[in-house]
Order: structure tokens, then C-alpha cells, then sequence
């Protein structure tokens, strides 16, 4: 018996460890073409010029458009998604709801969360269609708003759930009402996976391209207002893949580089919000 045991948890422990193997694999082989095919390409004009005449096929310039606003269109996403989704998470608790209400509300989110960003942007679309209102930022914006907020709800209720129901029970008994409790004991226990919602959400926003290829449109130009197009970083890369030229096709591998950094950066700084946020955080 012990010998079949051990036999069975060598077997699942080999494939773990494969499994696991393959990911990394696939993990390194990305970053490395990425990197190998990309870094020549990247110069200071690059970062810090807009594109010019011809520049999508082979005229000179750079994309400082597209990551200025992809920066735009993520960071302004995230915030208000946050902002909307902190107070359902937080309703979203045994305190407030039935158990079979939860489980259809749950289910509702991750319905959401499974639908394709396109359709997303094709919805979106068809609304700011009706209401006369052309590709913009704020278009862009509202669209990712919608489409990460299931993210960061689902998110925080799974952070918000593993809080011990003895520290709700104590606030409750020192006198605090519900909402207190919610506000002050339990979002503060749960500050460090906000933090890793956060990176989840603007991660998802920034690399995202189907949804705002119709509502946040496309310019070679850095926006002013809300109400004008923006570039983003995916299209970006999407249509300089599509010319024939070799250059302008390292150009884009350029563009997923400065992609893939900016999103290994954000994770990297929620880590260390994380971390510094779990100091307040009682165990």
C-alpha cells in the first residue's frame, strides 16, 4: 500500500514538474523572440518621436503616440473600474446577500468575464454610434471600464471572502455596523490583493486591442481632449505586422517589447505595494 503511494505521488509530482516546465518554456521562448527581434529596433527617437510621414512603411518617426496612449487609456480605465467595483465587491458579502443570491451574482461576473472583448467593443460601438459620438479616448476609456471591472470585482470578493469571520464578528461586538466593518476592518485587511487587482486589471486593459479598435479609433498624434482618437500600443503592433517590409515588421516586435515591459514594470510595483501594503494587515 505505501509503495503504491509513493509510486502515485511520483507519478503526479513528474507531471507537475512538466507541466510547469512547459509553461516556463513557453514563458522564455516569448520574452526571447520578443526581445531578440525587438531590442535593435528601439532608439531614444523611437520612444519620444510620433509617427511621420510613411512611417508604416519605413519613413521615420516613432510611437511615442501609441504608448502615450495606452498609458492614457489603461490608467484611466483601472482607475474608474476600482472605483466602481470596490463598493459591489464589498457589497458582495454573506453579510448582505443570500448564499443562492451570491452564487447567480458570481455567476453573473463571471459571465461577464468570459465574454470576448470584441464584443465589447462591438456593443460599445453600436451605443456611441446611436448617440453620435465618434472613436475617442474617453470612448476607449468607458469601453475597458466595462470590460475589466468583472476582473477586479471577482478579484476582490476572493480576497475579501478569506477574511477570518471572527474579526467581522469582534467589530460587530465593539459596536461598528456593517458598513464599518466592511470600510475599516474588512478593506483594510485587504489592501494587498487590491493592489494585485489592480495589476490584474491594468494588465488585461493595456494589452487589450479588440475592444477599442472601433471606439477608441486611431491617430499619429498624441490626443488633447477626451473626445479625440487615440493610438494604442496594440494596434500598434497589429498594423505594422500587416506591411510586407522587414523593418517596419522589427518596428513592431519593438512596440511588444516596450508592451511587455510596461506590463512586467506594473507587476513588479504591485508586488511592492503588496508587500509594503501587508505591514497593516493583521495575521
Amino acid at each position: 500500500m505505501k509503495r503504491s503511494r509513493a509510486m502515485t505521488e511520483m507519478v503526479w509530482l513528474t507531471l507537475m514538474r512538466g507541466a510547469l516546465l512547459c509553461v516556463l518554456l513557453a514563458l522564455f521562448s516569448l520574452v526571447g523572440l520578443v526581445v531578440w527581434n525587438g531590442l535593435p529596433a528601439i532608439s531614444w527617437r523611437m520612444l519620444t518621436d510620433i509617427p511621420h510621414g510613411g512611417f508604416y512603411l519605413g519613413g521615420g518617426g516613432g510611437i511615442a503616440n501609441a504608448i502615450v496612449g495606452s498609458l492614457l487609456l489603461s490608467s484611466g480605465a483601472t482607475a474608474l473600474a476600482l472605483f466602481i467595483s470596490i463598493p459591489i465587491a464589498l457589497a458582495m458579502q454573506r453579510e448582505y446577500f443570500s448564499p443562492a443570491a451570491l452564487r447567480g451574482i458570481t455567476l453573473c461576473f463571471d459571465m461577464l468575464w468570459g465574454i470576448p472583448s470584441i464584443v465589447y467593443g462591438a456593443v460599445a460601438f453600436s451605443i456611441m454610434a446611436l448617440l453620435g459620438i465618434g472613436a475617442s479616448l474617453l470612448g476607449g476609456i468607458l469601453t475597458l471600464t466595462v470590460l475589466v471591472i468583472p476582473i477586479i470585482v471577482r478579484a476582490l470578493n476572493g480576497v475579501f471572502e478569506l477574511v477570518p469571520r471572527e474579526l467581522k464578528e469582534a467589530s460587530l461586538a465593539l459596536g461598528a455596523t456593517r458598513f464599518e466593518t466592511m470600510t475599516r476592518v474588512v478593506f483594510r485587511q485587504c489592501l494587498p490583493g487590491c493592489a494585485t487587482a489592480v495589476m490584474l486589471a491594468f494588465g488585461r486593459a493595456i494589452g487589450d486591442a479588440a475592444s477599442i479598435l472601433f471606439t477608441a479609433g486611431y491617430t499619429d498624434h498624441i490626443p488633447r481632449s477626451l473626445m479625440d482618437p487615440v493610438a494604442s500600443l496594440p494596434l500598434a503592433i497589429f498594423f505594422q505586422l500587416q506591411t510586407p517590409l522587414p523593418a517596419v515588421q522589427q518596428r513592431a516586435y519593438a512596440a511588444a517589447l516596450i508592451l511587455l515591459t510596461m506590463v512586467l514594470l506594473t507587476s513588479a510595483l504591485a508586488r511592492m505595494a503588496s508587500h509594503r501594503l501587508s505591514r497593516t494587515v493583521l495575521h
